[in-house]
């Protein structure tokens, strides 16, 4: 596979996420690996990707968040060179792991299924009475092209940009992960398919109202630090572990938002995926060389 060296971000990238708290890396994964998680999920639900009727039904829930996180075509992207680059421009570093995340499947609203209507929302991933945080980063990669009627990820930069001065202006019994909207607007963010969004933990975001006649196709995929070999602890070596188990017994990672697929779909049917030596560092069964 041919993966291009030069930078994912340029200056004026990096400039706009300081500012805005969001940017793009486009075209990042080819068409290829995302063809395998498209065909992973409908491989998941057990639906028919040609047949919209067929969409509304178990195991798929509101809001269409899936309960999958080990299968190979989630490791091919995780490990994909570009991916990894894209999150080592913004730390600085390429000592990263990556995330045990979901994939998402958000039907179009249908008057005969409104169970499946789900309207949208804005959050944090985190507690935003304590600040300053450290830096941490989420992503979502389109796995199909996504407009923004299609109900993919939207955000709000003016929040971003005054959010502690917003802050001191709430209630002391604000909600800190769920933002008041008054006098802010909403703004989708489209994207095409192979683009990975970048955001700020602190960036206020969600997914918004799917109106077209496609569903939205996406996966989450983040990274964050992890530590060299003079730092190493006890603690980090217990969360290596964990996660060498859980990638290889085909797990959801030990988490609130994560309660697993109640059918062992993945652990029942799947197979542990193979890692290449970015993947093996990424996951924490190899240690990354004290060099950044």
């Amino acid at each position: 596979m041919n993966v291009s060296t030069k930078p994912v971000f340029t200056a004026e990238d990096h400039a706009f996420f300081r500012e805005n708290g969001y940017v793009i890396a486009r075209d990042v994964v080819t068409p290829g690996l995302l063809h395998g998680v498209i065909q992973m999920i409908w491989d998941f639900l057990g639906m028919d990707p040609d047949d919209p009727g067929d969409w509304y039904r178990p195991p798929l829930t509101r809001g269409g968040m899936l309960e999958i996180y080990q299968h190979p075509a989630l490791w091919a992207t995780r490990q994909h060179p570009r991916v990894h680059q894209a999150f080592s421009e913004l730390f600085g570093t390429e000592r990263l792991w990556v995330s045990f995340d979901r994939v998402n499947m958000k039907p179009p609203r249908r008057p005969d299924h409104p169970e499946y209507d789900h309207k949208g929302f804005i959050h944090w991933d985190t507690d935003t009475s304590k600040l300053p945080q450290p830096f941490r980063v989420q992503g979502v990669l389109a796995l199909t092209d996504t407009t923004a009627e299609m109900g993919g990820f939207q955000g709000v930069p003016e929040l971003y940009r005054t959010l502690e001065e917003w802050i001191r202006t709430q209630p002391a019994d604000r909600n800190p992960r769920a933002p008041d909207l008054t006098g802010f607007e909403i703004t989708p963010i489209p994207a095409n398919a192979g683009d990975l969004v970048i955001w700020n933990t602190l960036f206020p975001h969600g997914n918004g109202h799917n109106v077209s006649d496609r569903p939205r196709l996406a996966q989450y995929i983040s990274m964050f630090r992890t530590v060299s070999s003079a730092e190493w602890t006890a603690e980090w070596e217990e969360r290596r572990q964990d996660r060498v188990s859980r990638w290889r017994d085909r797990l959801p990672p030990s988490a609130d938002w994560a309660p697993g697929d109640p059918r062992g779909w993945e652990r029942e049917h799947g197979r542990t995926a193979e890692l290449t030596p970015l993947g093996r560092k990424l996951l924490g069964l190899d240690v990354w060389e004290d060099v950044s």
